[in-house]
Formats: C-alpha cells, sequence, structure tokens
C-alpha cells in the first residue's frame, strides 16, 4: 500500500471509528444524542475495507469497549448484556458482509446507490431480527412470553432501529461520493 492509499483509508477508517464512540451510547438518540450508528458503521467499513478482517475485528472490540465504559462510567443501563450479547458477532457481521457485497458497485452513481441502499435496508433487517431475536429468546428477561408479545416487541423497534441505521448508510454513501468526486473537482477549479 503507498502513501496516498495509507492516507486515503484513515480518512475513512478514523471517521468511522468516531462515529461509533460518539454515537453508541444510546440506541435511539435522545434530545443530547444521536442514535447508534453501529450498524452502517460496520456496513461503510466493509464496503470500503472487505478484506481488513482486523478491522472487523477492532470494531466489534471499539464496540465492546464503549459498552463497557459507557455502563461502569456513565450509568448506561446494563439491561441489554446478557448471554445474548455474543449475538452481537453475527449481527455485525451481516452487515460487514452486506458492505463487502456492495464494494462492486463501486460507481455510486444513482444505481449503484440504490442497490446499496437496499442491501444495506434487507442487512439491517437481518441485522435487527438476529439482535432482537437471539436477545428475547437468550436474555432471560422475557421467560414467558407469548409470540404475541414477542411479535409487538419487534414492531415496537424495527423502524427506530433499522430507520437510523439507513440514514447512516445513505448520509456515509453522499460522503464517499464527494469524496470520490473531489479530484475532479479540485481538477476542474485548476483548469480555470
Amino acid at each position: 500500500m503507498n502513501t496516498k492509499q495509507w492516507l486515503s483509508a484513515q480518512m475513512l477508517t478514523l471517521p468511522l471509528i468516531a462515529l461509533m464512540a460518539l454515537t453508541r451510547f444510546h440506541h435511539f438518540g435522545d434530545s443530547f444524542s444521536l442514535p447508534d450508528a453501529s450498524l452502517a458503521v460496520f456496513f461503510l467499513a466493509g464496503l470500503s475495507f472487505a478484506r481488513r478482517w482486523w478491522l472487523f475485528g477492532f470494531l466489534l472490540l471499539e464496540a465492546s469497549v464503549i459498552d463497557y465504559v459507557a455502563i461502569t462510567h456513565f450509568n448506561v443501563s446494563a439491561f441489554c448484556v446478557s448471554p445474548a450479547y455474543v449475538f452481537l458477532i453475527p449481527t455485525y457481521a451481516v452487515m460487514w458482509f452486506a458492505g463487502s457485497y456492495c464494494a462492486k458497485f463501486k460507481d455510486l452513481n444513482a444505481s449503484d446507490m440504490v442497490l446499496s441502499i437496499g442491501v444495506s435496508a434487507l442487512a439491517a433487517s437481518t441485522a435487527f431480527l438476529i439482535s432482537t431475536s437471539s436477545f428475547y429468546l437468550l436474555s432471560g428477561r422475557y421467560p414467558d412470553s407469548s409470540w404475541a408479545q414477542y411479535t409487538s416487541h419487534i414492531m415496537q423497534y424495527y423502524l427506530p432501529h433499522t430507520s437510523s441505521a439507513l440514514c447512516y448508510v445513505v448520509l456515509g454513501l453522499i460522503v464517499m461520493k464527494l469524496v470520490k468526486a473531489l479530484p475532479a473537482l479540485m481538477a476542474n477549479h485548476k483548469a480555470v
């Protein structure tokens, strides 16, 4: 990897790491914080760095450390930490692999953007089902619940959970498109 490629990789990697660090404290956000961007971070990292597995591992570690710090030092509820917590690995892997799949849409033209958004929507839905189902079944928080209650739980959280991920993905794709177009814009500006 040459210096230009390394700098380019850092210009995307560091903002993704920072985005997760800044948003992971609250799932849906509130008046003082943005919604959690973790799903989108894994999708965008997979899109940009599909073969760099160390980054997938690093992002998993970052998520765990943020959760630990939030719970132990910032009074964030530990309600979601249960035996089901380990299922965040396949949850985030779904997003990573979806992003990796979308890496073939490198032009980021309108059709590529629509395909990437569609794949990310399907992946976010799948990731939601993995994390929610595992929590519902393995956390011990709902021992006597029925399928009707489970369905109600899913319907309550599905839209906020997936829509925030999709908003971050769309914004990330737009930023990537702008960054990709920047050299051509600068060349045109110098020619004028």
